[in-house]
Formats: C-alpha cells, sequence, structure tokens
C-alpha cells in the first residue's frame, strides 16, 4: 500500500487492478505530493482513463483540467512580466516549472506549480526590481532582518506578489545562495543560455544546465513537501534530453565546471534507485567522481529513501520523521556558515515564541 503515486506513475497498467480502497489512497498520495494531475496525464496519453473506474477518473481529470488552466494563466503571466521588463535590456531567464512550460517541455505535463521563477544577472536585480514595482509587482518580508538576509546571504530578493493578479515571482541572481558551502559558477550559467523563440529577450538554461539547476534544487532543500514530484522532474529531463545528441557526453564535463557534481551525484543515484531512471552506466561511473565519504553516502541513502515520498502517512517508514528533520538541518548546515546559522536559527525560534497564535498563519519567515 506504500507509494502507490510513484508505482503507478512508473506502471500505469497496475492502476487497472487497483481497489476502490486502494484508489482512495493512492488519490491522497497523489494530492499530498503534488503529482495527481501528472498521474491523469499520463494515463489519458496512453488511453487509459476510460478504463478507470468513474470516481477516481472525476479526481483524475479535475487535477489535470487544473494544470492545464495553471499553463494557461503562467502563459499569460510571462507575457505580462515581459511587457513590464521590456526596454530595460536584462536577458530574462525562466526557470523551473516555467521554463518547462514555455519552452514545451514533456517534464510539463501535468506539472502543478505555485510561482514564476526568474534568473536575472545580479548587477541587473535592482532595476528588474523596480521595473517590476512599477508594474505592480510588490515585495514581501519588510522586516530589516529578512531583506538583510535576502539580499546579503541569498540568492534572491524577497518574494514579489503582484497586486491585482496575486501571482508571485521569484526574482534569482545565481541558483545557491552566496553563503553556501558549495559555489556556482554563475557567470558560466549564463554563458550557456538559450534565447526562447518567439519571446524577445526571454531565455532558459540549455538542457544540461536545467537538469544540474533541478538537481541543486532538490538535494539542497530542506522541506521535501515536493520531493517526490521534483525527482520525477529529473527522471523526465534525463529522459527527454537523454536522447538528444551529445548530452550525455556533455553532462559530467559540465557539472564540474559549473561546481555542481555533487547534486548531480545524488540526482543520478536516487533517480536510479527510486525510478529506475535509464541513465548510461559510464556516466554512473563518472559521476561518482562527485560521491561523498562511504558514512556520508550511507547517511543521505537512508534520508533520501524517505523522505522522497508523498508527506502521508501511509508512505512513512521507521525513521522517516528522524530522515526529514536530519535533511531539514543539513539544508541549513550547507546554506550558511556555522556562525550565521546560529544567529538565523536562534533569531526564528525566538520570533516563533513571540507571535501570537492568531498572527501565526499569516507570519512566514524568510526561509
Amino acid at each position: 500500500m506504500r507509494d502507490l503515486i510513484a508505482t503507478a506513475l512508473m506502471d500505469s497498467s497496475l492502476l487497472l487492478g487497483l481497489s476502490d480502497k486502494e484508489w482512495d489512497l493512492l488519490i491522497r498520495q497523489g494530492r499530498r505530493a503534488n503529482l495527481l494531475a501528472r498521474l491523469a496525464y499520463q494515463v489519458t496519453e496512453k488511453g487509459l482513463i476510460d478504463q478507470i473506474p468513474h470516481q477516481p477518473r472525476l479526481h483524475l481529470v479535475s487535477a489535470l483540467r487544473m494544470v492545464e488552466r495553471q499553463n494557461q494563466a503562467m502563459r499569460w503571466e510571462v507575457q505580462c512580466l515581459l511587457r513590464g521588463l521590456e526596454n530595460i535590456g536584462v536577458e530574462i531567464v525562466l526557470l523551473k516549472g516555467a521554463a518547462y512550460v514555455m519552452a514545451d517541455l514533456p517534464t510539463a505535463n501535468g506539472r502543478a506549480f505555485s510561482d514564476i521563477d526568474i534568473l536575472v544577472p545580479k548587477h541587473a536585480i535592482s532595476l528588474v526590481e523596480s521595473q517590476l514595482m512599477l508594474n505592480g509587482w510588490q515585495g514581501g518580508h519588510h522586516d530589516d532582518y529578512d531583506q538583510r538576509y535576502y539580499r546579503q546571504w541569498m540568492h534572491e530578493i524577497p518574494p514579489m506578489r503582484h497586486v491585482t493578479r496575486g501571482t508571485n515571482i521569484d526574482v534569482h541572481h545565481t541558483i545557491l545562495p552566496e553563503s553556501a558551502r558549495f559555489k556556482v559558477n554563475t557567470p558560466a550559467l549564463f554563458e550557456g543560455i538559450i534565447p526562447l523563440p518567439g519571446y524577445a529577450g526571454l531565455y532558459v538554461l540549455s538542457p544540461v544546465d536545467m537538469l544540474l539547476h533541478s538537481a541543486t534544487h532538490l538535494f539542497h532543500e530542506g522541506e521535501l513537501e515536493n520531493g517526490l514530484r521534483d525527482l520525477f522532474d529529473l527522471d523526465s529531463l534525463f529522459r527527454n534530453f537523454g536522447q538528444t545528441s551529445g548530452f550525455w557526453h556533455r553532462l559530467v564535463p559540465r557539472a564540474m565546471e559549473l561546481g555542481l557534481i555533487r547534486p548531480l551525484h545524488y540526482a543520478v543515484r536516487f533517480c536510479t534507485m527510486i525510478l529506475h531512471t535509464p541513465i548510461p552506466e559510464e556516466v554512473i561511473n563518472v559521476v561518482n567522481a562527485g560521491k561523498p565519504p562511504v558514512w556520508a553516502s550511507m547517511v543521505m541513502d537512508y534520508c533520501y529513501a524517505r523522505a522522497l515520498r508523498p508527506t502521508h502517512e501511509s508512505c512513512s517508514v521507521s525513521g522517516t520523521s528522524l530522515a526529514r528533520f536530519m535533511l531539514y538541518v543539513r539544508s541549513h548546515w550547507i546554506r550558511m556558515p556555522f556562525h550565521l546559522l546560529l544567529f538565523h536559527l536562534t533569531r526564528k525560534a525566538l520570533r516563533r515564541s513571540t507571535t501570537r497564535s492568531w498572527d501565526a498563519p499569516f507570519a512566514r519567515d524568510a526561509t
């Protein structure tokens, strides 16, 4: 009964033999993992949707239509974003979900997302931010410490929200915090961006860099509610880009150039371990250059084997809570030096203890 959603996504034919109880559990897991629409797209493409029992089929169709509506709204929002940033001479690079949709990648099929992420050169951050504000986006986190946290240590400015449409945008200037223990070769990242056909001034990362960014995002994240969804993203990117000429040959050298060999190792490791992603054996062998010490590898296997599951009680096994906590601590540990980390976590704890209960739902902290 565990991980029904992952099992179904890897072999859709298994859906045809599920009981009502198993369908109920599958749908709950799918919603918690943000993978129900992906499953709906998959069974529709394979011509199985009409063979699904009526009630589960309604849930699948509803989830897929919601994501299709999100994609339509996102395309419109990108148009609005371009109009707001036109004529400022800044390269705007779409990241993650928005890039998958606008580049018409298979990874976008059935993928749910909540905001638009863009990458711009650091020297242009103030110009982009002011231009967005003139066009209706407003920043959050007005607390002085939160502003310092984002602008001095992080890889992005505070999230911005449009005052009328309610859409969210995250503006990045690199893909890892500047205080992180691992440093990204950001200039090289910008050198590899690709223009998006039909959209002047709009870019996406190259296929190799897109996969490396997805891996970096997942394996530096401490809160893994969407961890399994992001792992399926990596699986899709590997399968899609792996069919293009030269992809596997460029992958490891580019990861070394950008300083991202460790997240690539984890991407290969857990995609093959959990989703049986087809990756050439020679790539697996070479990417082990980014492998941590044996004891660290054992700990990471223990943690991610438990954390890369839907956050549903049916998917929990012994040690799941401990694994998630350890990855949360790790994400902070690699995000900033110890003295900054100690100060930051102490401040968070003190702020939470003094926040009144009726204020709590509205009190977003900097992480």
